[in-house]
């Protein structure tokens, strides 16, 4: 059986490519096991610092297989992507402590644009589509409506889930789906930008920024305040604190603590 998923390591960033072009790098069930596997691989290497989530030909994911999907709901099997493994996907790559870039290399459709929201920050090509095609074939956006939820508006959810349309990225850009929306002769330049500020980083400050990013959205205004000021208490006091500002004062690289 060939390997559905990829995964490299350069210069403290671990590179996981989707390499299942003749099925648009659809969510099979082997794509997304593999899935899962190399990115809890990336969260879990000590060298790595930032993680790299990309796709092979013109399409970065198509979403759930739909082939695969028909014949387990014809056998009377378990369904959908939940019993794919979807959404452990979906939580390593929000909650793991590292950051998540997806190099959207082409168009998305359905479940994978479920993998653009959950990653920290995404870059795709100007020429690259988007589409929540579910409702078209009769089923629903419900798993990957969680971290887009998190991203998108209701209003713009709504009328994308609802109606199925196809939209480019500069419209991904505005409404928050992705981060940028670049020329795609820039995609690889702008993914190395963000690479690079990435890496000059804190790791242990770049968890920190995940989890309180997770945390303060819809917490009342005052609990909010009394966390954030633990919390930021809890971080001036950290070595990679201490090291920081030292580094800073003394205008040299910090030694950053392993995360």
């Amino acid at each position: 059986m060939s390997e559905l998923v990829h995964y490299t390591e350069e210069r403290g960033v671990a590179i996981v490519t989707l390499d299942s072009p003749e099925n648009r790098n659809a969510l099979s069930r082997q794509l997304v096991s593999e899935l899962r596997a190399a990115l809890e691989r990336a969260m879990a290497a000590p060298n790595v610092r930032a993680i790299v989530l990309t796709g092979t030909g013109s399409t970065f994911c198509s979403g759930a297989d739909l082939k695969e999907q028909l014949a387990a709901n014809q056998a009377g099997g378990p369904a959908g992507p939940a019993g794919g493994g979807v959404p452990d996907v979906l939580r390593i790559i929000r909650n793991g402590p590292k950051p998540v870039v997806a190099r959207v290399n082409g168009h998305a459709r359905a479940g994978g644009i479920g993998l653009v929201a959950a990653a920290d920050i995404a870059v795709a090509p100007e020429d690259a589509t988007f589409a929540f095609s579910e409702v078209r074939v009769g089923v629903v956006p419900a798993i990957i409506a969680v971290p887009i939820m998190e991203k998108v508006g209701r209003t713009a959810v709504a009328e994308l889930f609802l109606s199925g349309q196809t939209f480019d990225a500069r419209r991904a850009a505005a409404i928050g789906l992705v981060t940028r929306a670049v020329p795609a002769g820039d995609l690889d330049a702008t993914v190395r930008e963000y690479l690079d500020g990435l890496l000059l980083a804190s790791p242990s400050a770049l968890a920190a920024c995940k989890e309180l990013l997770r945390t303060l959205p819809g917490v009342p205004f005052d609990q909010a305040l009394a966390w954030a000021a633990e919390f930021s208490a809890r971080m001036f006091a950290s070595e990679d604190a201490r090291e920081g500002m030292a580094a800073f004062l003394e205008k040299r690289k910090p030694r950053w603590q392993e995360v």
